[in-house]
């Protein structure tokens, strides 16, 4: 594993605090680690340091209402490894991939991206940002308030239910939450429960 360079951390933290955010913070990048050490600890990573990058600048560029808030992530990443790490190896393409397939979070199936290692560490990515959804009921309704919260004053609040219902419902309407079975194994129930009280909620 590629350890960053003093300063690194630093401007990627300064990265996500611009501009302010309820949800897609430095603590939500926090979260997601947490699961992507849950990953190594079982299943494993073919692309460690490649995965990791795409978690820490996932959403380094988040602005509520954009639609290029993933690609822009990307390009970001991408300046950063070679500011941060010339010559270490890294895939920067890779990295710029995974990022920009978050955007579409709820359009994959578990058959995706085909049956390659490389393949399984797109779906544990993809999962890994989707863990919220499984979350401990207040810890799911915090994270569904603080999305609301970035909306407000971007986005009118009987659309941001419109489409935030909407979304949701796809995802519960859908045979299987989670792409990897080391999510949908272990919180596909509890991310349906927590998905039918948010439904209702935004009746």
């Amino acid at each position: 594993m590629i350890a960053p360079p003093p300063g690194q951390f630093e401007a990627l933290e300064a990265a996500y605090a611009v501009p302010p955010r309820a949800y897609h913070d430095f603590g939500h990048v926090r979260e997601v680690l947490r699961h992507y050490d849950a990953v190594a600890a079982g299943p494993g990573w073919v692309q460690p340091d490649e995965v990791r990058l795409a978690v820490l600048y996932h959403d380094a560029v988040y602005e509520a209402g954009r639609r290029d808030n993933e690609a822009r992530s990307a390009r970001f990443a991408v300046d950063e490894i070679e500011r941060w790490l010339p010559g270490a190896g890294i895939d920067r393409r890779r990295v710029a991939e995974l990022i920009e397939l978050t955007a579409r979070h709820g359009q994959f199936g578990p058959h995706d991206f085909g049956k390659t290692a490389v393949a399984a560490d797109t779906r544990h990515f993809l999962d890994c940002d989707m863990a919220i959804l499984g979350a401990e009921p207040g810890v799911f309704d915090a994270y569904d308030r603080a999305i609301a919260a970035e909306y407000r004053g971007h986005v009118p609040d009987w659309l941001f239910r419109f489409n935030r219902r909407r979304f949701l419902k796809s995802l519960l309407g859908k045979p299987r939450i989670y792409l990897s079975d080391f999510f949908h194994e272990r919180l596909d129930g509890r991310a349906r429960n927590n998905l039918r009280r948010a439904i209702t909620s935004k009746r």
